[in-house]
């Protein structure tokens, strides 16, 4: 099989990468960094998926089994991405969000059939954009697509809404026993997936002909509250970690892009139903829990000086809320 990744080296895309080569797969990257690391096995294509002449050029003479777009948010990317690949794939894989489902939830359990509408976040509603531009390309134009929906996977982030992602700034929080920012009370249920196990249950619907015109989420079977997860990443550091509790209302009023991230994904409770992944991909069967994979997470961290990156504006930010909060 004979696969193109738009992308394929970030934090959900690396271990797709490398289990695909383990597979044997010829495995394609297009990426737009001359000194980006491509793993050993992968051919490296280099250019600006904007650059539809050099992308062109690249790709002559080649036909794929599937193409993947890891970064495409913007309804342009997918009309730029029909122009170049309509005839050179058999399957688009577009990766869309599982924070486009419906919110509030109407149902508690999430199907791939739960409606997709998201009034709080502009990302979400990119990303329906998206899929809606996708749909109306497989139905008028027979464009082999298939949509899956990761929820919060990670790897090489660390995936919590203040103070996490690429930043070390919650651990070293944590370790100071200073205090950290909880959402709500920390009781709403999350599911938190490693990037390892979302790669089996993705490969297994690349090159699958029943996908084609299909939606997925992949996603762990695993459900904790923000109250587990955040003593999951405190146990990593030995020190019990000094919750301050604070609605989710209140902490997007401080800023727009963390409103939409909360209450347009992580203050809702999410059960993910994965019946329809592991009916497509039999093999999918999640197995790394979140204490044990965010314990490899921040080594991973811990491993270079460069990635504990501890941001003095993100620490001002947590202070001030704080010191907003319990104003009285």
């Amino acid at each position: 099989m004979k696969v193109l990744f738009i992308g394929g080296t970030g934090n959900i895309s690396l271990s797709s990468t490398r289990l695909a080569i383990q597979r044997g797969i010829d495995i394609f990257l297009l990426t737009r960094a001359k000194g980006q690391t491509v793993p050993e096995g992968a051919v490296s294509l280099v250019a600006d998926i904007n650059d539809e002449g050099k992308v062109k050029e690249l790709i002559k003479g080649h036909h794929f089994d599937a193409v993947v777009n890891w970064i495409a948010f913007e309804p342009e990317d997918i009309k730029r991405d029909f122009r170049l690949f309509r005839d050179k794939t058999d399957q688009y894989v577009f990766i869309s969000s599982a924070s486009c489902y419906q919110k509030p939830l109407s149902h508690p359990v999430i199907t791939e059939s739960t409606p997709l509408v998201n009034p709080f976040w502009d990302y979400s509603r990119k990303k329906i954009a998206c899929e809606d531009q996708l749909t109306d390309l497989y139905r008028n134009q027979g464009f082999p697509i298939t949509i899956v929906r990761p929820s919060l996977t990670y790897d090489t982030v660390i995936p919590v809404p203040i103070g996490g992602w690429t930043e070390y700034t919650i651990v070293d929080r944590i370790k100071r026993k200073q205090p950290i920012i909880v959402h709500g009370d920390g009781s709403s249920l999350w599911t938190i997936t490693h990037a390892r196990d979302f790669a089996v249950g993705f490969l297994g619907l690349m090159g699958h002909q029943q996908a084609v015109g299909q939606s997925f989420h992949i996603t762990s079977d695993e459900i904790l509250t923000w109250n587990q997860i955040y003593d999951a990443v405190a146990m990593t550091t030995g020190v019990e970690a000094v919750k301050v509790f604070i609605p989710s209302d209140y902490l997007g009023s401080f800023d727009e892009q963390l409103d939409g991230s909360l209450r347009g994904d992580k203050a809702v409770s999410t059960i993910f139903d994965t019946t329809k992944i592991k009916r497509f991909v039999p093999e999918f069967n999640p197995v790394i829990r979140f204490k044990d994979g965010i314990r490899d997470t921040i080594d991973w961290f811990e491993g270079a000086p460069d990635r504990m990156l501890i941001k003095k504006e993100t620490n001002d930010f947590m202070d001030r809320i704080i010191r907003a909060y319990n104003r009285p």
